[in-house]
């Protein structure tokens, strides 16, 4: 497969190279991707308290 040590080598670094760039991509899709909303008992979403439904 490798005929000497060099080619050995860059086809270590090219993989290295290649699993960096996929870690970097997955981090900003990560990034992009907007967070999932806390849930409360049992599961269910929960819903946004209005100060004004509470004076009423």
């Amino acid at each position: 497969m490798f005929s000497n040590d060099s080619e050995f080598m860059l086809a270590l670094h090219r993989s290295h190279a290649a699993e960096l760039q996929a870690e970097a991509a997955q981090e900003r899709l990560a990034r992009a991707l907007p967070r999932r909303r806390s849930r409360g008992w049992l599961g269910r979403r929960r819903r946004p308290v209005r100060t004004d439904d509470a004076r009423r």
